[in-house]
């Protein structure tokens, strides 16, 4: 098992968010260690995204996702969950990718359907926005294990955004359990 370098989230996030299928997401908080496998993303692919944060320009909130790939997104949504993302691309080309839902690992029992439930979960907050996902306290590693097929849907919540709101751009492994919402319009 290796941990996923800085090359890997470089690039366009609709790639990422596909790539990040399988891999294992680590958080080390206080004496533990939760790991747990990544089951379904979702793309946003730019500032002309209507769904995306970054379309309503650079702001406080939104800077993080302007730096180089490879670093957390979290912010806070609903008055009450934070949620995960990861920066993709380049600098200046505000990139990321939520993730939705996990399979916790270890023998751990815990419910990561859904990117509220994740974060609470796996004690990821706001405190963590820019880490780098690299380093030591919140990473990525590849375990070789593959999902098999790819379901592709329009992504969940971003009624709002016009044309944008029936892009293809949330990814899932179709035999998950831990998959968050309704298999709607399914692409494989």
């Amino acid at each position: 098992m290796k941990k996923i370098g800085t090359s890997f989230f470089r690039r366009e996030s609709e790639i990422v968010a596909r790539e990040l299928l399988g891999k294992i997401l680590v958080h080390r908080h206080d004496r533990s260690v939760l790991r747990a496998r990544i089951v379904e993303t979702e793309a946003y692919v730019g500032a002309h995204d209507l769904a995306c944060h970054a379309a309503k320009g650079r702001t406080e909130r939104t800077e993080v996702m302007f730096g180089t790939g490879g670093c957390a997104y979290v912010y806070f949504i609903y008055g009450m969950y934070d949620m995960l993302n990861i920066v993709t691309g380049p600098k200046n080309d505000p990139q990321a990718v939520l993730i939705r839902a996990c399979e916790p690992l270890d023998g751990w029992k815990a419910d990561l359907s859904g990117p509220g439930k994740l974060t609470k979960a796996m004690r990821i907050t706001r405190k963590l926005n820019g880490c780098n996902l690299t380093g030591p306290l919140l990473y990525l590693m590849d375990d070789g294990a593959r999902v098999e097929k790819i379901a592709s849907s329009a992504r969940i919540g971003v009624d709002y955004s016009g044309e944008w709101k029936d892009a293809l751009l949330r990814f899932f492994n179709p035999t998950s359990k831990a998959v968050s919402a309704p298999r709607k319009r399914l692409r494989k």
